[in-house]
């Protein structure tokens, strides 16, 4: 990736926030095919999972950022 270097590291830490909540994506569906035997409800868990922790990690984000030091 040909950023400043200023960049890199913003660029690095969203790349690795977005493969990361894809792993976390697909263990979530796996456990939940693990447990319900069904392929179309474990994607369904895993989709909605994606989204609400995506929601609670930004509401937790903007939380953090009313008590500044």
């Amino acid at each position: 990736m040909i950023l400043p270097n200023k960049f890199k590291s913003h660029a690095k830490s969203i790349l690795k926030s977005i493969t990361w909540r894809i792993i976390g994506t697909i263990d979530t569906i796996l456990i939940s095919y693990f447990i319900t035997g069904k392929f179309k409800l474990a994607v369904s868990i895993g989709a909605i999972e994606l989204i609400t922790k995506i929601l609670l990690y930004y509401l937790h984000e903007r939380i953090w950022c009313l008590y500044k030091d």
